[in-house]
């Protein structure tokens, strides 16, 4: 199982986030099982046509995934994965 984090500015949104082990082989079947335990977090990450928003940032460890567009990145057993929402201002 992979171990999901996600950033405190995501929590900001849904404060119940918490680390959380999840199977699958994609970026999008860990979404996918993500949505069970958290729903609606999926309509905040990815837009209606399925690819992940401009704000938001998923790494593998400590690279940043490829395919934001259908999320066909590859997860092994036992990856860190971070999901973090981009922030900006002044």
């Amino acid at each position: 199982m992979a171990h999901i984090r996600f950033t405190a500015a995501l929590k900001r949104f849904y404060p119940n986030l918490q680390p959380i082990d999840i199977q699958g082989n994609t970026i999008h079947q860990l979404l996918y099982e993500l949505e069970k335990k958290y729903p609606t977090l999926t309509d905040y990450l990815i837009d209606e046509h399925g690819a992940l928003r401009q704000h938001i940032h998923i790494y593998i460890g400590e690279h940043l995934i490829t395919d934001r567009l259908t999320l066909t990145d590859r997860v092994v057993e036992k990856d860190e994965i971070w999901i973090m929402q981009a922030l900006s201002g002044g």
